[in-house]
């Protein structure tokens, strides 16, 4: 289980209100998705094929709040999605949406952790194999 932070999402009520602020202070790059609910972030430097340059950057998005309660949340990545989950709950940790495919791309799930936090679990493409 590699346990590494991959993605970041950000939630958003206003998408150009936010789009100034990050990218005005932070001098984030957008990439714009198929929908008005999503906005890709590149915080940094990226390649051809959109993946950070920098060792230890991810990139991320900006999302439409669905709720007050909506947080920024991070998302881990671990080798074997089933098996983190099956330990995730041993430690107390609830299995908030079961493992959905990200067609050409991998696997993902989201959890509690003990504090109440909502975090997502990444499995890439073949890496369970």
């Amino acid at each position: 289980m590699s346990g590494r932070v991959v993605h970041f999402e950000v939630p958003f009520d206003d998408p150009e209100r936010a789009r100034t602020f990050y990218g005005e202070t932070f001098g984030w790059s957008f990439v714009e998705g198929p929908s008005k609910h999503h906005l890709s972030v590149q915080p940094g430097p990226v390649g051809d094929d959109g993946r950070p340059e920098e060792r230890g950057a991810i990139n991320g998005g900006l999302l439409r709040r669905e709720s007050p309660s909506d947080r920024p949340m991070l998302t881990i990545e671990v080798d074997d999605l089933d098996a983190a989950m099956q330990r995730l709950e041993s430690f107390g940790g609830q299995v908030v949406m079961p493992p959905q495919q990200v067609v050409g791309f991998g696997r993902t799930a989201y959890f509690k952790d003990t504090e109440g936090n909502l975090m997502g679990l990444w499995e890439p493409l073949g890496s369970a194999d």
